[in-house]
């Protein structure tokens, strides 16, 4: 992959490659833009199998949380770091080097946590940078923000899909119980709908939901083509593409995960077959929302709910013009982000 051409084709204002040998430390932070506040979004920690993959990654994530602060209007552009290993390999001398990268940059980007990081490793980069959020005493783990934003869109979506947002004997797949999936489905249940869920490595969560939620577990392989109302993707992107939209049996996607969409050719695959979108950057806001309002507070809880819940009214607007007009829903909203971002 070349760097450069991806970052043009991205729009992107810096990608910063770090290598801190005696920290273990191999990350990418990537700015995509700024023309509305200092760029915010979180630090994830993944094993990608190289750089290629990492930089796909984070140049996708970056220009999303531009987007998704754009459509939330918050005063913030989009950026995002992503760091190179497996959640057993964390060390705090890893997060200490993360964010002296981060503190290098001026303020240009403001981290938080995300997946397989904590409020702790944010606690530990506090030791280096100022610049970052989440933080346990200010406005916490974004991700209950972030599930009870979807929880709103996926209602949004029934509406438009089904007729009605009560969810009451509705199936939801759930392909994913992290922090998001799994506070998702607390709240998917006590709305009334059946569970089917999936998870790619910790067994427990699926044990845990089977038993809290009555929910049906199924092999993570398995889960896209399983016959219900909603698919709910809450792990990793890119996970509608041509080999997987011809095996969807659901009325519509909403859920909590980033770039679910792989290209812009999927989208147009997932219109063709009829299956409403909940475009990912706009239904999963609620954790960045929180987060930008500890940067630029003062914080306030009855606040965020409030903005976290406008979810709903945006995800149903964006649906309704798209079955008016037959428009793919996340070209609408990528529309509608860009003229913010761009006026």
């Amino acid at each position: 992959m070349n760097a450069m051409t991806e970052m043009t084709n991205y729009r992107h204002e810096k990608v910063l490659f770090v290598n801190n040998e005696k920290a273990g430390l191999k990350a990418i932070i990537a700015v995509h833009n700024t023309n509305l506040g200092p760029a915010i979004g979180g630090c994830r920690l993944f094993p990608y199998e190289s750089y290629d993959a990492a930089l796909f990654d984070v140049l996708r994530l970056s220009r999303g949380m531009s987007h998704k602060n754009a459509v939330a209007g918050l005063p913030h552009g989009g950026g995002k770091g992503v760091i190179i290993a497996d959640p057993s390999q964390k060390t705090e001398a890893m997060f200490e080097a993360f964010a002296e990268a981060v503190e290098n940059l001026g303020g240009q980007y403001i981290t938080a946590e995300d997946v397989n990081t904590t409020c702790d490793d944010a606690m530990v980069m506090l030791r280096k940078t100022k610049h970052l959020c989440g933080l346990p005493m200010n406005s916490g783990d974004p991700s209950p923000f972030t599930a009870r934003g979807v929880w709103q869109g996926i209602k949004a979506t029934a509406k438009v899909a089904l007729g009605s947002d009560n969810l009451d004997g509705l199936t939801i797949a759930v392909q994913g119980l992290g922090k998001v999936g799994y506070d998702l489905c607390r709240l998917l249940h006590e709305s009334g709908a059946k569970l089917i869920v999936a998870n790619r490595s910790n067994k427990e969560m699926l044990a845990k939901a089977q038993a809290e939620f009555g929910a049906k577990v199924v092999d993570t392989k398995d889960i896209m083509a399983q016959e219900c109302d909603i698919f709910s993707p809450n792990a990793m992107g890119a996970i509608l593409n041509p080999n997987t939209i011809p095996t969807l049996r659901c009325k519509a996607v909403a859920g909590g995960a980033n770039n679910q969409i792989l290209d812009d050719a999927s989208g147009l695959a997932l219109k063709a077959r009829g299956i409403f979108y909940a475009p990912d950057f706009v239904i999963n806001g609620g954790g960045v929302i929180n987060a930008a309002a500890e940067v630029d507070g003062p914080y306030n809880k009855e606040v965020v709910l409030e903005k976290v819940d406008n979810i709903y009214n945006t995800i149903e607007h964006i649906l309704t013009e798209s079955k008016k007009t037959g428009e793919p829903e996340g070209v609408i909203a990528t529309r509608y982000a860009e003229s913010i971002i761009y006026r």
